[in-house]
């Protein structure tokens, strides 16, 4: 077994079993992944003609990660003391401040790249009196971006148009005109629902306008009076239409008092929303400069804006803290891949991947030279692999690299392509992707919610995955030959209609911007 196998596998097996607490699960571990008989020279690490120099970095990743290290106050820091991080407020300014100063701290050359916002936004006294015949307290927060009530708010007939397909709304008929209406929801468990939850709105939102609605109030998809905010415009802009999520408990019993009482009930809808003009924002970049290739880069990168009900941790704090302790971790090797790592915090995320999509349209001149762009923003559940973007010729690299790590069952990688991070734009212009797919966890009950706050956040499986990142960073950026070549419009035009892409596209709005070239690689 060579020296840098040796090392790493008494690093994997002993130095975690030794070093951390009993009680932490460690990725199933079936056996040795370095073993010869599993990784033949030649086959293994970050290339066929490299074959350990990702052995040998995950040796040294892994104590400098998993030992003590400054990633857990980074994150209380940014999550306790800064909290939620709307993209255009002073809070989001002083998260920038703590990304520099982190990046600092851990000696990785840091700078901020500018873009403009479109607007600001941020909630008012959001209030719903029920006027009668039955009156009870109802909880309840604005969508973000969504316009304010006029002033005095909104007085008018609630009609509840179930879950809002075209069937209920032509039951509604006439009473829709100056509404404010109630659309159902079922509670959400999975990946599916979230979507779900992002791909329902904008034709509702459609036929509540053709209707003539004054506004829409979305039923939660929590129990337990959990709050949460989402927001149904995906470019940066104030939404069409009023609208505002009920605690679900709350719904329910307006749902059935208003079957109790057809056409009675009555309400005063009050949402003083705050909108400002356009604001300077910027994103976060920290870099390793590649010894052999530096104008070739591979980016790691997470966003650093939350919405603001809780703190941001598990959506994306964590993996913001991830993102610096990877560049820190491999910064402390002492080692230089070939080609430039770029780890990148981005904002406007929350709007509608604004601070991704700017940082794209700056960098258009070198997207031929960008290798990969690596994104995290799934919260804490364990990593399975990699979405690839619909790339299957980039999968056998991705393997090569992660072969360390075999036995902790991140190699399970899927072809889906989607929008909702910040690699989506990346992935529209032909680049090479991988957005981590995690097991839900406690993702999603706290997704966007009050509740999403710093104890949510597993640090033993946060660090698991720094390692695994940083180890990805590395190995894409240390091959001799690139991952995979930036797809042409052509190509781009096949992929985005094999994987289902295009459908995402025209439901959330964003197809004539694809057909034009304004988003995505031109035509």
């Amino acid at each position: 077994m060579p020296a840098d196998r040796l090392v790493f596998s008494c690093l994997l097996f002993s130095y975690l079993a030794a070093a951390l607490p009993a009680s932490a699960q460690l990725p199933p571990a079936k056996k040795d992944p370095l073993s010869p008989a599993q990784t033949a020279p030649g086959q293994a690490g970050c290339s066929t003609t490299e074959a350990s120099s990702c052995a040998e970095v995950a040796a040294k990743i892994l104590p400098i990660v998993m030992g003590p290290s400054p990633m857990e106050e980074n994150l209380r820091r940014l999550t306790d003391e800064i909290g939620g991080r709307v993209t255009g407020t002073p809070e989001m300014a002083r998260a920038i401040e703590w990304g520099v100063a982190a990046f600092r701290a851990a000696g990785v050359d840091v700078h901020t790249e500018k873009y403009t916002l479109p607007l600001t936004w941020s909630e008012g006294d959001t209030r719903l009196e029920l006027l009668g015949p039955v009156k009870f307290p109802v909880r309840l927060k604005a969508e973000g971006w969504s316009p304010a009530t006029p002033a005095g708010g909104i007085e008018a007939g609630l009609v509840d148009v179930g879950y809002g397909s075209e069937d209920d709304f032509a039951k509604a008929g006439a009473s829709l005109r100056g509404a404010i209406l109630l659309v159902h929801s079922d509670i959400g468990s999975t990946w599916a629902d979230l979507f779900n939850e992002y791909l329902r709105p904008p034709d509702i939102i459609s036929r509540a306008l053709k209707g003539g609605a004054s506004a829409i109030l979305w039923m939660g998809a929590r129990e337990r009076l959990l709050l949460y905010r989402h927001t149904n415009s995906l470019a940066g802009e104030i939404d069409r239409i009023p609208q505002a999520v009920l605690a679900r408990e709350d719904a329910m019993r307006l749902a059935r008092t208003i079957a109790a009482y057809l056409g009675k009930v009555r309400a005063r809808f009050d949402m003083p929303n705050k909108i400002g003009g356009p604001i300077e924002q910027q994103n976060v970049v920290g870099e390793i400069r590649g010894y052999e290739k530096p104008d070739e880069i591979v980016i790691l990168g997470a966003h650093l804006d939350s919405w603001e009900l809780g703190t941001g941790a598990l959506d994306n704090g964590c993996n913001s803290a991830l993102v610096i302790e990877a560049a820190r971790a491999l910064k402390a090797t002492g080692l230089l891949p070939r080609r430039t790592i770029r780890f990148v915090l981005f904002s406007g995320e929350e709007q509608g991947t604004i601070g991704s999509y700017e940082y794209v349209k700056a960098h258009r001149a070198e997207l031929d030279k960008i290798r990969a762009m690596i994104n995290f923003d799934n919260g804490i559940g364990r990593v399975t692999g990699y979405s690839l973007g619909g790339r299957r010729d980039i999968e056998a690299g991705v393997r090569a690299v992660l072969k360390p790590l075999e036995s902790w069952g991140v190699n399970n990688h899927t072809y889906d392509a989607s929008f909702g991070s910040d690699n989506f734009d990346f992935l529209l212009e032909g680049v090479p992707t991988l957005d981590a797919n995690q097991d839900e966890a406690n993702y999603l009950p706290n997704y966007h919610a009050a509740s999403d706050t710093l104890d949510k956040v597993d640090m033993r499986e946060l660090k698991l995955h720094t390692v695994l990142a940083a180890l990805t960073a590395w190995g894409i950026a240390d091959r001799t030959e690139p991952l995979g070549k930036r797809l042409s419009r052509a190509e781009l035009d096949v992929l985005v209609k094999e994987t289902g892409l295009d459908q995402q596209l025209k439901a959330l709005g964003y197809w004539d911007a694809w057909q034009s070239g304004t988003r995505g690689r031109k035509p």
